[in-house]
This record gives structure tokens, C-alpha cells and sequence, in this order.
């Protein structure tokens, strides 16, 4: 077992922050001066050690082994000794130690388990169970503490140990094979049911955080696992890691996040079957390494198997799922450096590539299973075989010449051979990729001489050792140097500016291709004093020099250079840059006084000529206040221009800019000028519009063409009369047409026109002649009417003067209104009959006469009445609402209350057999209307007085009927209306019959059904539910279609009074008869979970909260005991809050509930619910001594005494309500972020 448990890597045990000591310096070590300690653990052959890491995960480390344990703040932490040991402290080597050894006299000091003796048999006075051997005492457990000096470690370290409790159910003797081993048997059954339960518990260990704490709804832990202990790290140290599981822990200071993770919470304890599956995963061999190569190697590993020393049930024997995974992971900075992942994967072997040639590597292998990993196995150390040299980097030039170029490189990557020779090759200069041999040998540079100037050479290099020779470099292309170039030719000038002058110049022709050239620009400015100085250095052929002035002379010269020297300059030249443009002129003045057609304009000249001499100015010129666009009038030298041909009344705007060699200047201010106006010119004669009147002609005119300048607002008519030349004005203003009255029938008159505006009138136009017409006929008389009938009316009227003219036409209006009047007749008649009038209606009529000269003025309007006649047939027929309908009576009822005065409460008709209707009262054409007939067809006639609503009683349920009404008069009977198509609703539905179906002491639950009157399919049939209060008046409880209703908030014992009401689209029907039902009485309420309170081993004292009398009712009180899993007995009965009970059994766990039971008048007894229970567990003292064969000592184990007590009803409801309000949250956050966002 030693030699195939592999090694503990304490990089997967402790952050990467904190520095593993594996060997502690001693001076540091005893003097405590490090921020941190290590706490080192030793685990013996044939146990185990089981942490949790950082990530979650647990894992089992079995020994031999050292477990490194960080100490946060310095101190040693206390060492927690197990029953049946003693701790005892020895000092080697400045280094103090903590030995945990057992009492018995034949203890084992080897570093070999005792375990494989046999368990003593057990006596007759012992329980009836054997400790499992895993739960017997370890070997000595080293602890090795850092402190100062013997004296340091008082008492205070050594804790009080807590004492184990054993369970009888939990091993079996048998359960053992003859080695000690289990003995693994593979069921199906048995393996799929233990593989869902490991998954089940590992993903409520992910759902808590990584199994650091309980689920909330998990069970409690069982006594063996739920043993009292510090917040710190557990560390389980014996066989299988299950020895010190049940007995003892020991506890040691961890690092500062594990310090952190414990403020949280206590890590809880692995099962049993976890523990299992965590050791064998750990029991894997070492891998083996094959085939190896220079960059790679073949690894092979088997499965993990399980460690011959174990001793577990079969019960306890974990079950592996398959198949399992596996994690490669290699070192090379030593078996206990940093390890690299470089597979993954279910086989059982691998393939190692990209490795390093002639490098130590370490291997180990790792199981996992699920989220449970293993330990790694122990590493496995190889080396990879060496190679030829990698391809070294291309020869750099670290100098060279005209004729020579020395080379240099690097050495590369041996690979574990080491380099003997480099071969440097050239192409001789030629160009043809064609590689010769130039230097072979060991050193790392070489010169090569006779070379030619100004030359390009390729080089490529390769390392050579015992393995081989490696690839060649990347070609390198290197040059010679060249001779001093010589003078270039004087620089071009390629493009001028104001204040830049771009210059460019051509390369040596005597230089070759491959030199490297560079060239310095020389600029010496005019009258400067400074001479020539350099604007530019490089390697390009063409420059901008910029920041010049403009108009100014400069002169340049260049000068080439290269590696070997400078060359002369070349011949100076010189370059001017061009003019700037001149400055806008001042703002144009006027020079004398602005004609209507023409004005004077100046200007001065620009301030900055841009250093040219100004060549002309530009006069620019636009009509109206935008200067949307501008016209070219003047272009010259001269400094005024008279701008003419303009218009009058006219806006214009001018500006000016003038021109040089450098360009054109800005546009000057603008300057805006206004020509005055002048009268407008003739206007064309005023024309005719239609055909002159006997009395007044109608003229109009147009606009003149020329307005002057301005806008023509006044125009003025003469007119000259008949045989007269006198003129008189007849019309002045801003129109441009106009009536003149005042004229006499068929004479001849002449007009003329003239236009004004601001500046004054214009000319008058030419005469226009117009002669009149006739005249209109004069106004009629007013028209006689003759009343025929009451709709018939004859008119008649007399003919007017005719006025020059014979009357052709007679129009005659006719209106009910005076205002509104229209044409009835037109023709040569003196007459009219008007027909379709409308009895006892007042009517208006007037006449007028028409000639060829027009029409007359309307005579005076004449008043006239037709006489009356009977009724109008009635319009409309309207259908009363049900609400009107009730209150409305019969004809009958309503004359006896118009004649008596008596007021009658107004009678209920049913819609069934019931019709109410209203009309409009039709026009009763001059005599009141003294009753109306209503015909339904079938039956006689029905009369009735001068009303517009009545009630048809007596007819059928669900029937139409055909209406139609006439009225009379005392003239007649008038026409009957049109046929209107009424029906009667059917007959409401009957009450259904009601009552209690479920009832209580505050609710009563009410059902009804439908009632002996069937209703038609269609219609929606609903009940209105009403109860009587104490006033006597019903209330309404319920109304809508369902058939059952819970009355609540009722008081106990009382009798209460409903009635129900069915309805539907034909009314409502009548109620119920009503019906009584009776609240019970109310039980007590439920009690409290009683109270207990232990007074010795065989008796105890229970106690519950009383409850007050309900209504008068005393309260007494029934207390029920359980013993064991038997059924409930009643212990007491009575008004007390408060039993001793005797006569208790040591090891029965007891049960207690109460309840209230109320003691009514009547005799009757009401129980209420039981409280919840509560349990009562005894102490148990059981005291376990063992005597054995020889060699074996004895042992004592003492258990503690416990109480535990069930959660309440009250609790678990709570815990319940707790869960659901996280899964809630969390769901409405799952859907907030992966749904809405």
C-alpha cells in the first residue's frame, strides 16, 4: 500500500499566493519572524486525509504524505486529542512537535497500522454492536507546530476532545471479508441507485456553493456527522478516510481565504459513499511513459483500483460510472513545480507532442469523476532525446566597406547536442539564388573581403552539431558602400505659391542604384545676411519650403552625401513667389445728385496691393434689395463710374473689386442706391363691361405700363356729358373698375382715365363713348290671393308701366316665411293657382315685372292664411323602456286621475303581455287633435284620448304585432301611419329552489339550481341571492349566472334568512319563499405545541397556554401521549393547563399534543385541532467496555446525551414559504435578464 500511494502535491492543496515549505528553515522556523507558519500534517501509510479545496472540490490524499497548512497570524492553533489520547510535545532540532499517542500500553510506535489484529469480541454486558475498525485508534499522528521555545505551548492548545457517539446500525461484523477488505460484488440495481444518489448530492453541494453548507431543505445531519466541533478545517485522517470521521477531529489553522470561506460557514463533512469514491479515484498508479522521442512521447496509465488495506462493508463499496476521465498534466521545473494540462480525455493512454528536445519532463495522471477529482498520482520523470540545432537567425552586418562586409549571428537553440560549426553561404553577389559555401567553422562572425563597391550581396547561415545540420535562415540582402557621390544639377522649381515654393531635383547619375543617397536643400534669403541654410535633409528628391514671403527672391542650391562623404553643392538658382492678392477697395460712395435713370459712383483704392500693381476695377451692379444677381457694368483703371440706363423708383445695389498679378481681390462693402420716382404714364381708355342700363354703365380699366417707379394708387374718372364739353370727376380711388349712375335712358356719354402715385397724376387717357339702354319696368302693385281650398290658392296682379319697354315676364315668389320667399311662377300670365298647400298655414307672396331692360323692383308682400283641415298621419312609433313602462297606467286610469284629481300608485305591467308605445304627435292642422286610433290588425280598433303614450295590455308572451296609428279632429279622421312591427318578451323565469350544501361556524355555502320553468337556450339565465338582516330589509349577497355562493363572516349559532330571484333577458321573476338555515358553534381554537420540562429520568412536567371561554362556554383540555411509534393515548382531561407525567421509560422517546374542548350548554362537547407535537427524548448513559484476547488493551467510550426535538408545523411552514420566495426571485431575475433584456 505504501508503495503505490502516490505522493502529496501541495499545489492542489494550498493558494498559489502562499509559498509551500516543504523544508522549513529552522532559525525561521523557531523564531516566528515569517508573517506565516506552516503547520505540516503527516498521514501514515494506510490512511487517509480528506480537504476541500478552493474550487469546491474534495479531495482525498492518502498516505504516506506531509499536508502543508498555512497559519494566517502566526500562532500554533490548537491540536484537538481524541478519546483514549494524549498529547505530548518533543523538540528535534529547534523544531517542536505535537505527537498524538493512545493510553494503551502496547502501543505501536512504527509507522504500520494496527489494524490488521481482529476487533475483540463482544461481552455480555457491552451494547450489541462492534466499533467498525475503521473507528479504532490510528497510529501516533505527527503535528508539527512553529513556535519559540519548549515553554511556549501551555495548556491552552490542548482542547477538551468531545466525545463520539457510536450506532449499532452503521457497521456490521459480518460485513467484513477475511482480510479486511470488502468484497466488491457488481449488482445493477444496487449501482444505478447508488450512482443517482452521488449525483444528487453533488448537485445540492453546487447549489449551496460548492458543498460548504447544508441545503435548507436537506434533512439534518445524523448523529455521526453532526458532532460538535470548532469553525475550522476538518482533517479526517485514518484508513479510507473514514477512522477519525465518527470518532475525532483534528483541527488545525488554514490559510487566509480558507480562513475567510470558515467566517461563512463550517464545511461540512463528506458521506460516507463520496469519501469511498474520493479514495479510489486517489489510489491510481503512476503513469508510464513509452516511445519517446525528441519532441514527443507516448504516456499509458490503468484505472484506478482500490487499496488492498481498506476494510468497508459492501454496503460502503462505490460504485464508478463508466467510463471515467482522465487529466494528463506535465512539469518541467521539478516533480513539485507547476503543472501544465496536456490532455483530457476517457482512454488510458496519449500521445505527448510539441515537447522540447533533450528536456527533463515530469508526468503525473489524475482521475475524475462527475465534479469529484482525485489526487494526482505520483510523477513520473523523463527525459526527450536530442536533435539537430533549431534554424538560426539571419547574419546581420555589423560593418563594413567599399570592398568588404563583416558578418555576425547568434547561436540557436543546440537541443541538447552541442553546435560544432557554422556554415555561412553567399550568392557571390550574382542574383541568381544560387548559394555558395563562404565560411564553415565554429566561430560566430566572419569577414568577407574583395567585394565591389556599391554591391548587393545575399547571405543565408545554418548550425551544425553531433545530430545533424539544421534548416537554413531566411536570405539576408546586404550592401557595400560606395564612393562620395558627386555634385548633383541645381535644384527645378515644379510649382510657386505666395508663401511656398516646391522645388525638386535629380539623383547623381554617376551613383549606383543601391547607395543610399541623402540630400541637404540650402535656402539663402534675399537681403537677409545669413546666407545659405539648410530647409531640408533626406532622402527624397522633392521638397516644399514653406512660411515664405510672398513677391520675395530666394536662392537654393543642394548638396548630396552618403556613407563615404558629402559632395559639393550644386549651382545656386534663384526662385521668386508669387504676389498675394490685393485687399477689397474701400466701400463706393455718390458722387452729386441720383437721377431717375442714372447716378455717379467712386471709390478709393485698396489699402494692400499684395505687393502688385492693381491692373483694373470691376463695377458690379444688381437690381433690387436681395442682389440675387449681379451684372458687369464697368471694367478699367478708372477710380468713378456714372452708371446709367436704370430705372425709376428703382432699388439698386453696386459693389467693386479689383484685380492684379496676384489675383482678385475681395468684393467691398455694398452700397445700396434708390433712383427717385416719377408720374405714372397714359393709361388706355376705360372699357365697357356688359350692356350699358337705362341709368348707370359699368367701367373698367387697366394699369399703366408705365408706372413711374412707384406703385399707382389713385386713379380718377371724368365723364363728359351728351352735347356738352364740360367734364366732371365721377369716380376717384385705388379700384380698377367702377358703376356711374345718375345717367339718363339712351343717351350718349364720353369717359377718360388717368393714373397717380406718389409722384403726382400722369396724362389723361383717350375718350371712350358709351351709350344707355332702356329702362326697367316700375314696381307692381301688391297681389290679390282667393282661397280655394286648404290647399289651393289662387293669385293674381295687374300689370305695371312698362318704362320705354314692353314687360315680356312676371315672376310671382311664394314662401312660408317673409325672408324666404322663392320663385313659383314666371311667365306673361296675370295670374297663378298655388297648389299642395298645407291647411291653416299663414303664407307670404310678391310679384315682379321684367322688360328687355331688366327687372322691376318686387311689389309689396301680401299675407295669406288656408284654412284648417284634418289631422296629419302620425311619423313615428316608439317602444316604451321597462322602467317607463311602470309608470304609466291604462287610458282609463289616467282620465279618472285628470278628472277626479286623485293621485294612484302607478300599476306593474309585465313586458310578456304587455306592449307600452309613444308616437309623435303629428300637425293637427288648425284644430286640436281630440283622440287617436290604434289598429293592431287582428283585434278592434283601440281609442284613445290626445295622449302619445298608452300601455296594450292583455297580449300575448312572445308575439309580434303590427301597429298603426291615425288621429282625428273635429274636421275628420286624418291618414293612418305607417306599419310598425312590435313583440312581446317572453315570460321571466321561476325562483329555483335553494340550499345548504357545506357550512361551518362562521361560513355558510349555498347551492340553487334552476327552477320548474325551463327558459329558452338562448337566453342567459342569472340569479340575484339576497339575505335578510337585522332591520328586516334583504340585502342583495349575490347576483350573476354561477350556482353556488359562500356566505362568510357569519356569527355562531345564529339563524339567518335568504331568498333567491331568477332573471333573464325577459325580466326579472318573482322570489322565493324564504329559507332559514343555522350557523353551528365554533370549535376552540388550536393550542400551542406544549411545553416540556424534564424533572427526572422517569417523569416530566407538561404545560400549554390556556385559552379564555368562548361566549360563556367553559374550556377543558385533552393532553394525548405517544410512546415509541404506538398509537396516541389520552394521559389527562380537564380544565388544567398543566400534567405531570410519571412512569417514563429510560430509552422510549415520548410524544405530546393538546387540544381545547369547548363544554357548550347543551351538554355537547366541541374538540378543537390538536397542537403540534412535541417529543421527548430521554438521556441514555451506555458505557462500552471491551476485554479481549492477549496484546489487546481496554478502552471506555463515553456518549453524550442528547435532546432533539422535531420542528414545528409553524417552522416547516416557514422554511417552505422561504424556499418558494428564492425560487420565485430568481426565476423573475432569470427572466428579467435572458427574456426582457
Amino acid at each position: 500500500m505504501a508503495d503505490r500511494t502516490p505522493p502529496l502535491e501541495s499545489g492542489q492543496l494550498l493558494s498559489p499566493e502562499l509559498p509551500i515549505l516543504a523544508s522549513p528553515t529552522p532559525s525561521a522556523m523557531v523564531n516566528g519572524e515569517g508573517p506565516q507558519q506552516v503547520i505540516l500534517v503527516q498521514v501514515n501509510p494506510g490512511e487517509a486525509f480528506t480537504i476541500r479545496r478552493e474550487d469546491g472540490q474534495y479531495q482525498c490524499i492518502t498516505g504516506p504524505a506531509q499536508v502543508p497548512m498555512m497559519s494566517p497570524n502566526g500562532s500554533v492553533p490548537p491540536i484537538y486529542v481524541p478519546p483514549g489520547y494524549v498529547s505530548q510535545i518533543i523538540e528535534e532540532n529547534g523544531v517542536r512537535r505535537v505527537l498524538v499517542l493512545p493510553q494503551q500500553p502496547d502501543f505501536h510506535p512504527g509507522g504500520h497500522s494496527p489494524l490488521h489484529h481482529p476487533p475483540p469480541p463482544p461481552h455480555a454486558h457491552l451494547p450489541a454492536f462492534i466499533p467498525h475498525p475503521a473507528m479504532m485508534p490510528p497510529p501516533p499522528h505527527l503535528y508539527t507546530g512553529i513556535a519559540g521555545g519548549v515553554g511556549d505551548l501551555s495548556s491552552q492548545y490542548i482542547s477538551q476532545y468531545h466525545p463520539a457517539q457510536f450506532f449499532s446500525d452503521q457497521v456490521s461484523t459480518d460485513s467484513l471479508s477475511q482480510h479486511g477488505r470488502p468484497s466488491f460484488v457488481h449488482r445493477d440495481d444496487r449501482a444505478s441507485k447508488a450512482h443517482e444518489r452521488l449525483q444528487k448530492k453533488v448537485k445540492e453541494r453546487q447549489g449551496v456553493g460548492g458543498g460548504g453548507g447544508q441545503v435548507k431543505d436537506s434533512p439534518p445531519p445524523s448523529p455521526r456527522k453532526s458532532c460538535n466541533s470548532p469553525p475550522t478545517v476538518d482533517i479526517q485522517n485514518g484508513i479510507g478516510g473514514k477512522a477519525l470521521d465518527a470518532e475525532h477531529r483534528h483541527v488545525v489553522a488554514c490559510s487566509d481565504k480558507q480562513t475567510g470561506k470558515e467566517k461563512n460557514g463550517e464545511l461540512k463533512e463528506l458521506d460516507k459513499e463520496t469519501q469511498a469514491l474520493l479514495a479510489l479515484l486517489s489510489n491510481i498508479t503512476k503513469p508510464e511513459v513509452s516511445d519517446i522521442q525528441a519532441r514527443e512521447a507516448v504516456v499509458n496509465w490503468s484505472d484506478p483500483t482500490r487499496p488492498e488495506s481498506e476494510n468497508t462493508t459492501t454496503e460502503e463499496e462505490p460504485v464508478l460510472p463508466d467510463p471515467l476521465s482522465y487529466e494528463i498534466s506535465i512539469s518541467i521545473t521539478g516533480k513539485d513545480g507547476k503543472y501544465q494540462s496536456k490532455y483530457s480525455g476517457e482512454g488510458l493512454s496519449a500521445t505527448l507532442e510539441g515537447l522540447r528536445p533533450a528536456t527533463d519532463y515530469h508526468v503525473r495522471v489524475q482521475a475524475m469523476c462527475t465534479s469529484l477529482l482525485g489526487s494526482p498520482s505520483e510523477a513520473v520523470s523523463f527525459t526527450t532525446l536530442s536533435c539537430e540545432p533549431d534554424p538560426p537567425g539571419p547574419p546581420r552586418k555589423s560593418s563594413g566597406t567599399k570592398n568588404s562586409l563583416t558578418l555576425q549571428w547568434k547561436a540557436p537553440c543546440d537541443n541538447g547536442s552541442k553546435i560544432k560549426n557554422y556554415n555561412l553561404q553567399w550568392d557571390e553577389g550574382k542574383g541568381t539564388g544560387v548559394f555558395e559555401q563562404c565560411y564553415y567553422g565554429p566561430q560566430k562572425q566572419y569577414r568577407v573581403t574583395k567585394l565591389s563597391p556599391a554591391s548587393r550581396y545575399s547571405f543565408r547561415l545554418a548550425a551544425k552539431n553531433d545530430m545533424g545540420v539544421s534548416e537554413f535562415s531566411e536570405v539576408v540582402d546586404l550592401f557595400t558602400s560606395c564612393s562620395v557621390p558627386l555634385p548633383p544639377f541645381p535644384p527645378e522649381l515644379e510649382m510657386a505659391g505666395v508663401t511656398w515654393l516646391c522645388l525638386k531635383w535629380q539623383r547623381p547619375s554617376s551613383s549606383p542604384k543601391e547607395d543610399d543617397i541623402y540630400y541637404i536643400l540650402e535656402m539663402e534669403e534675399e537681403d537677409s545676411g545669413y546666407g545659405f541654410q539648410p530647409s531640408y535633409d533626406g532622402e527624397e528628391l522633392s521638397f516644399t519650403v514653406r512660411n515664405l514671403h510672398r513677391s520675395s527672391k530666394y536662392k537654393f542650391r543642394v548638396a548630396a552625401y552618403n556613407s563615404e562623404g558629402k559632395s559639393n553643392p550644386s549651382q545656386v538658382v534663384e526662385f521668386i513667389t508669387k504676389p498675394d492678392r490685393p485687399s477689397c477697395p474701400c466701400r463706393p460712395v455718390i458722387r452729386g445728385r441720383v437721377q431717375p435713370d442714372s447716378f455717379r459712383m467712386a471709390w478709393e483704392p485698396p489699402k494692400e496691393n499684395g505687393g502688385a500693381e492693381i491692373t483694373k476695377y470691376v463695377v458690379e451692379l444688381s437690381e433690387g434689395v436681395t442682389g440675387a444677381s449681379w451684372e458687369l457694368v464697368y471694367s478699367g483703371s478708372a477710380l468713378e463710374h456714372v452708371c446709367d440706363g436704370l430705372k425709376p423708383g428703382c432699388s439698386y445695389r453696386t459693389r467693386v473689386y479689383c484685380m492684379s498679378e496676384g489675383g482678385q481681390s475681395p468684393l467691398s462693402e455694398t452700397l445700396q442706391v434708390q433712383t427717385p420716382a416719377v408720374p405714372p404714364g397714359p393709361c388706355q381708355p376705360p372699357r365697357l363691361v356688359g350692356k350699358p342700363k337705362a341709368r348707370e354703365v359699368q367701367l373698367r380699366w387697366g394699369p399703366p405700363h408705365v408706372d413711374g417707379g412707384s406703385p399707382v394708387t389713385c386713379f380718377s374718372v371724368e365723364v363728359i356729358g351728351p352735347q356738352s364739353d364740360e367734364s366732371r370727376e365721377v369716380y376717384q380711388g385705388p379700384e380698377l373698375d367702377c358703376t356711374v349712375g345718375g345717367l339718363s335712358p339712351g343717351r350718349t356719354y364720353g369717359f377718360r382715365l388717368k393714373a397717380a402715385n406718389k409722384a403726382g397724376f400722369g396724362p389723361l387717357s383717350e375718350r371712350c363713348e358709351v351709350t344707355t339702354g332702356p329702362g326697367a319696368p316700375e314696381q307692381c302693385k301688391a297681389p290679390s290671393t282667393t282661397c280655394k281650398s286648404p290647399s289651393c290658392v289662387v293669385v293674381s296682379w295687374e300689370a305695371p308701366p312698362c318704362n320705354g319697354a314692353p314687360v315680356t315676364e312676371f315672376r310671382l315668389e311664394w314662401g312660408a316665411a317673409e325672408g324666404s320667399m322663392q320663385v313659383c311662377y314666371s311667365g306673361a300670365g296675370l295670374s297663378h293657382e298655388m297648389k299642395g298647400l298645407l291647411p291653416a298655414t299663414n303664407y307670404f307672396c310678391r310679384v315682379q315685372a321684367v322688360n328687355v331692360a331688366g327687372v322691376g323692383p318686387y311689389s309689396e308682400a301680401v299675407l295669406c292664411q288656408t284654412p284648417c283641415s284634418v289631422p296629419a298621419a302620425v311619423s313615428n312609433i316608439y317602444l316604451l323602456k321597462e322602467s317607463e313602462l311602470q309608470r304609466y297606467g291604462s287610458p282609463m286610469d289616467a282620465d279618472e286621475d285628470e278628472e277626479g284629481g286623485a293621485i294612484h300608485p302607478p300599476l306593474a305591467f309585465s313586458p310578456s303581455t304587455c306592449l307600452g308605445i309613444c308616437w309623435d304627435a303629428p300637425c293637427d292642422h288648425g284644430s286640436e287633435i281630440t283622440s287617436y286610433l290604434i289598429d293592431l290588425g287582428e283585434k278592434q280598433p283601440i281609442v284613445v284620448g290626445p295622449v302619445t303614450k298608452y300601455v296594450i295590455q292583455n297580449l300575448q308572451p312572445d308575439t309580434s304585432y303590427r301597429i298603426r296609428i291615425q288621429a282625428q279632429n273635429s274636421l275628420g279622421t286624418g291618414a293612418f301611419s305607417h306599419t310598425f312591427k312590435l313583440k312581446t318578451k317572453p315570460l321571466p323565469p321561476q325562483p329555483p329552489r335553494l340550499e345548504c350544501t357545506a357550512f361551518s361556524h362562521q361560513t355558510l355555502r349555498l347551492k340553487w339550481g334552476d327552477g320548474p320553468a325551463k327558459t329558452a337556450a338562448s337566453d342567459t339565465l342569472q340569479s340575484h341571492l339576497q339575505m335578510e338582516d337585522k332591520n328586516g330589509r334583504f340585502i342583495s349577497l349575490y347576483k350573476g349566472p354561477c350556482h353556488t355562493h359562500k356566505v362568510q363572516r357569519l356569527n355562531e349559532s345564529t339563524s339567518y334568512t335568504f331568498r333567491i330571484q331568477a332573471f333573464n333577458e325577459a325580466g326579472e321573476g318573482p322570489f322565493s319563499s324564504v329559507y332559514t338555515f343555522t350557523t353551528p358553534r365554533s370549535p376552540p381554537a388550536p393550542l400551542k405545541a406544549p411545553k416540556l420540562e424534564r424533572l427526572d429520568d422517569n417523569s416530566c412536567e407538561v404545560t400549554w397556554e390556556p385559552l379564555s371561554h368562548m361566549k360563556g362556554d367553559p374550556i377543558s383540555y385533552s393532553l394525548q401521549c405517544m410512546m415509541g411509534n404506538t398509537e396516541f393515548k389520552q394521559a389527562y382531561k380537564g380544565s388544567a393547563t398543566s400534567f405531570l407525567v410519571q412512569n417514563l421509560q429510560v430509552n422510549s422517546d415520548y410524544r405530546f399534543r393538546v387540544c381545547a374542548i369547548r363544554q357548550c350548554q347543551d351538554a355537547t362537547e366541541l374538540s378543537g385541532p390538536y397542537s403540534p407535537t412535541v417529543t421527548l427524548t430521554p438521556q441514555r448513559s451506555e458505557t462500552v467496555q471491551g476485554g479481549g484476547a492477549a496484546g489487546s488493551g481496554s478502552r471506555t467510550g463515553t456518549e453524550s446525551n442528547r435532546t432533539r426535538q422535531s420542528l414545528t408545523d409553524e417552522q416547516c411552514a416557514f422554511l417552505l414559504l422561504m424556499v418558494f420566495a428564492v425560487i420565485a426571485i430568481l426565476i423573475a431575475f432569470v427572466i428579467q435578464y435572458f427574456v426582457i433584456k
